[in-house]
């Protein structure tokens, strides 16, 4: 069961950073959006954006595959955790009682990057992956 187990959580989390990669790669006026609303505008440029969504699915492919796991989990880390800080007022308020424009669907941000944590936790305990890392 703990290898199925963390076979999809590895997947999964890949998958998204795929999916938020090719957001960003594929249509770079959506993430400029997103940059300048979440992330002080950092990437904000389409070019930037693009190459910035194609490492992104690297490494999302990476991880769904279980390469490079000692390289690619730590960056998993980063941008979950950049996106968690990005939307830390509907985390700490989700119903918007104290923050306004809290948005109860930013809630599993927090539990993507814990997430990412627990396969770093259990790295060597996944044995359906690529690398033996």
């Amino acid at each position: 069961m703990k290898t199925w187990s963390l076979l999809f959580l590895r997947a999964s989390l890949g998958w998204l950073l795929v999916i938020w990669g090719a957001d960003k790669a594929f249509n770079p006026e959506h993430g400029m959006a997103i940059a300048n609303k979440y992330y002080f505008g950092f990437l904000a440029m389409e070019n930037a954006l693009r190459l910035g969504g194609v490492l992104q699915m690297l490494v999302g492919v990476a991880i769904v595959v279980g390469f490079a796991r000692r390289w690619v989990y730590p960056v998993q880390v980063l941008l979950n955790g950049a996106s968690l800080l990005a939307v830390m007022q509907s985390v700490i308020d989700p119903w918007g009682w104290v923050f306004e424009g809290s948005n109860v669907f930013f809630y599993p941000s927090l539990v993507i990057f814990a997430s990412s944590l627990l396969l770093i936790a259990f790295r060597d305990q996944d044995r359906m992956v690529l690398d033996k890392a």
